[in-house]
């Protein structure tokens, strides 16, 4: 089910459960997972993109074997909150997943994830080439704590 609030996505989920944050690119897939009470969002991995549906098995395999209970994408809004062509992207993705999986699907405003997951690796003193490797799922990770934040927030995390 594609939720059209979070209050919607909050409705859908059980009391506990990880959820998993992906950070939708052309080229990967960044995945992040929250644990079981939903506090904390950890960044896991990247997946090279190939196509729709080995994308698809990849990420509902990562869900699969954490037990995940939901799904939240990050919508790459333009800077003026407009919807340019790849958020039409991310939720023909999600369309195209509904048939796959029962987990309810939520999004999430990540513009300027990038810039955080970047900013808070290079606090980290983390080298270029390994900031290449992990900026994907760290984004995940920022954009799955949004959503993790807000569903405390409606008393609904935890």
């Amino acid at each position: 089910m594609i939720c059209a609030t979070i209050e919607e996505f909050a409705a859908q989920l059980p009391r506990a459960g990880a959820i998993l944050g992906l950070d939708l690119g052309t080229k990967t897939i960044g995945v992040a997972v929250s644990d079981g009470l939903r506090g904390i969002a950890t960044p896991l991995s990247t997946i090279k993109r190939k196509k729709f549906g080995l994308d698809a098995a990849a990420m509902l395999e990562i869900a699969r074997g954490r037990d995940a209970v939901g799904l939240v994408l990050g919508l790459p809004f333009n800077m003026d909150g407009s919807e340019g062509p790849r958020c039409q992207a991310t939720r023909a993705f999600a369309r195209n997943l509904q048939p796959l999986t029962d987990l309810p699907v939520a999004f999430w405003d990540e513009r300027l994830s990038t810039v955080a997951a970047e900013r808070a690796l290079l606090e980290a003193d983390t080298s270029r080439a390994r900031r290449a490797d992990v900026i994907d799922h760290v984004a995940a990770g920022f954009i799955l704590q949004g959503l993790l934040d807000r569903l405390a927030y409606l008393g609904a995390g935890r």
